[in-house]
């Protein structure tokens, strides 16, 4: 069986039996204590020969002396010890121990499991991530601060955009050199536009040192930061050739495979063994191999669709999905939010797109109602297909899409669904299927699923599942089928076994564990920095959580003082977010334990009281839980009425961490 790397385990402790060394008795002293114990003995024979479990573990405390011999040399003779008679039959030189330490190879072995994935702490560190079956997701409130604090905002923007106006107009007449990229020449044009390099120029190369990292080694629970420094203001950096371990609240690796131990390292070094590393060809060509096949059998089971089709690149899996799917004649509605992938391949397909404000099902429903009337432009034609495509988690606000309110509105206006779970698949749902599973709906009301499998699967690429039609269209057309290299040998294996584990088909109990501790983790952080102060968006068992910084020089600020306490995390600013809604951004993932997290929210308090970032109303959410006999429907009428007081939430550390575990079972507040 395969070994299970991120399983609780703890080195033992060497007792011995006695530490005192017993004189040797004469012959007839033994003879007589051996008459009087066959007197007293149970069985007859009890005196000439031990019992075969006796001499079986004194043959595996033997086995295990001699392993630690080198490491472990008391000087203490120890006797062997008759547990039928209760007396001492022969004296042993061999120190014996009823435990053994593990060796020093062993103890690195099982620090660096635990530094990949960490050991579960209690039985209580789990929940179920699921939503009640066929009812709507309400849109969490979004918390705003004080109107003071967007002002300085604004007015930090401005003050950088002027000095780096400033700079510029000298620079560009002292320091001819540094500009010249942005200039024409020998009569070739820049390929740098002046005006599109200032934000980069003037803005991000300030705070540069805290994007784009490199780190070595697995991306587990911990991970590895190369130290590094600038002399010339973050144009460059030099490697000072050590590096920090951090705990990671930064990489997608939501259920702990990015593992380099475990079921799926050794079916991926089998893989490499028979397969290679690639197939080198596409897979229109040469390229399929039955590892594809099995896998897109795999993921078609594992989402309910019919059939499915896998890809070398997520990204490239949606700016080539569209071109496929829709053309000329055809609309195409997005929410506001989507990934770059959607909007890059809805552009180049041709069809009409139309936005709706994020997950505002009325506007969607205005918008279908305008575009059903209307039709095409100019010839008002019916459409030829109407595709509505939202994500099932959004990755910036870790919101989740308002599935049931989308099949409703499909049911009445007969449009097609097509659903992006990059970062749902695997993170959401009791079964870790993604929003039809959380949400309780038939895969046959979406038409279409998307989704990667870097985030939750430990590998990379992407895969789209539907009706087989579908996906036999999408062989022939879809260009990083035709064009793009075929999934390497390594990354389906990884794929399949990840695929096996979730489902329960191999190591049982391990896939169900690792979906409870991520939904526990999610929820646990989540309402932690609530009830500290902090503003935080998306929903409650989403494992992407955001906190909002709001002021530029912020966003360097937190990323410092967390890597000086050893924590990795994401800073995202403009263009990524709207420009006064910098945050950072935390990744959740089932390898974390609760002291991990407990260490986090120390963190955030700390920093959090010296960047003056706690400016939470409690609209949002971080009060206690409901009183017995308080529904929530009773509290919402009593906030429509305005008789319930909202208290801004500024609960003290050691309270936070003294109840999350228990108010995490029932709805957050």
């Amino acid at each position: 069986m395969p070994r299970r790397p991120f399983s609780s385990a703890s080195p033992t402790v060497p007792i011995p039996i006695n530490d005192t060394p017993r004189t040797r008795s004469s012959p007839s002293s033994r003879s007589a204590a051996s008459k009087v114990a066959q007197f007293f003995s149970s069985s007859p024979k009890a005196a000439s020969s031990p019992p075969g479990y006796l001499t079986a573990s004194a043959s595996l405390l033997a086995a295990q002396e001699q392993s630690n011999a080198r490491a472990f040399s008391p000087s203490v003779s120890l006797p062997t010890i008759s547990l039928s008679t209760a007396t001492a039959d022969k004296t042993s030189d061999t120190p014996m121990m009823l435990f053994s330490p593990p060796s020093p190879e062993a103890a690195r072995k099982l620090a660096r499991q635990h530094a990949e994935f960490g050991p579960l702490g209690h039985a209580s560190h789990q929940y179920v991530s699921q939503h009640p079956k066929g009812a709507e997701i309400e849109h969490p409130i979004e918390d705003e601060p004080p109107y003071y604090y967007l002002l300085t905002t604004y007015i930090s923007y401005l003050v950088l955009i002027i000095f780096g106006h400033v700079r510029d107009f000298f620079g560009k007449r002292f320091k001819v050199e540094t500009y010249k990229h942005l200039k024409a020449q020998n009569g070739y044009a820049p390929l740098n536009d002046d005006f599109d390099n200032f934000y980069v120029r003037r803005l991000k190369m300030r705070i540069n040192d805290c994007f784009a990292r490199p780190i070595t080694g697995v991306p587990g629970r911990f991970i590895n930061v190369l130290d590094r420094t600038s002399d010339d203001f973050n144009q460059t950096f030099k490697f000072s050739g050590t590096s920090t371990e951090t705990l990671n609240m930064s990489s997608y690796n939501y259920l702990g495979f990015a593992q380099s131990e475990g079921p799926c390292a050794d079916a991926v070094e089998d893989t490499t063994r028979k397969y290679g590393l690639s197939s080198a060809s596409s897979r229109m060509d040469a390229g399929t191999l039955d590892l594809h096949t099995d896998v897109e059998n795999l993921v078609a089971n594992f989402v309910g669709k019919p059939a499915a089709m896998v890809f070398s690149m997520g990204y490239g899996t949606n700016a080539a999905a569209f071109s496929a799917l829709v053309g000329k004649g055809c609309l195409v509605i997005s929410d506001e939010l989507n990934h770059a992938s959607i909007r890059f391949g809805v552009r180049i397909s041709g069809a009409v797109i139309g936005m709706y404000k994020h997950n505002d099902m009325r506007d969607l429903e205005r918008l279908l109602r305008e575009q059903i009337s209307q039709g095409q432009p100019r010839t008002h034609r019916p459409w030829k297909k109407i595709l509505v495509v939202v994500e099932g988690l959004y990755s910036m606000e870790g919101t989740m899409c308002n599935l049931p309110a989308l099949i409703n509105l499909r049911k009445q206006y007969r449009f097609n669904l097509f659903v992006d779970e990059a970062h749902s698949i695997g993170a959401l749902g009791p079964n870790g299927r993604g929003v039809c599973d959380y949400f309780g709906v038939d895969t046959a009301e979406v038409d279409l699923l998307m989704g990667t499998l870097t985030k939750s699967f430990g590998a990379n690429g992407g895969y789209i599942a539907a009706e087989k039609h579908i996906i036999d269209k999408l062989r022939y057309s879809h260009a990083g089928s035709i064009f793009g290299e075929a999934p390497a040998p390594p990354i389906l294996t990884q794929i399949s076994t990840s695929l096996r584990l979730i489902a329960g088909e191999v190591v049982i109990g391990q896939g169900e564990e690792r979906l409870r501790r991520l939904a526990f983790n999610s929820r646990y952080l989540r309402i932690g920095l609530k009830r500290l102060g902090f503003i935080v968006y998306g929903q409650d068992d989403s494992p992407i959580i955001p906190l909002l910084l709001y002021n530029p020089a912020k966003m360097p600020a937190f990323s410092h003082e967390m890597l000086r306490r050893k924590i990795a995390v994401v800073v995202v600013g403009y263009p990524a977010t709207p420009l006064v809604s910098s945050r950072a951004r935390f990744c959740v993932s089932a390898a974390h334990t609760k002291d991990d997290l407990d260490r986090l929210l120390t963190a955030c308090d700390e920093i959090g009281d010296v960047l003056q970032l706690k400016f939470s109303s409690g609209l949002a959410g971080g009060a206690i839980p409901l009183v017995p006999g308080v529904t929530p429907e009773m509290e919402k009428e009593r906030k429509q009425r305005r008789t319930l007081v909202t208290v801004p939430p500024r609960w003290p550390l050691e309270e936070v961490l003294k109840r999350g575990v228990k108010d995490i079972q029932v709805p957050l507040r």
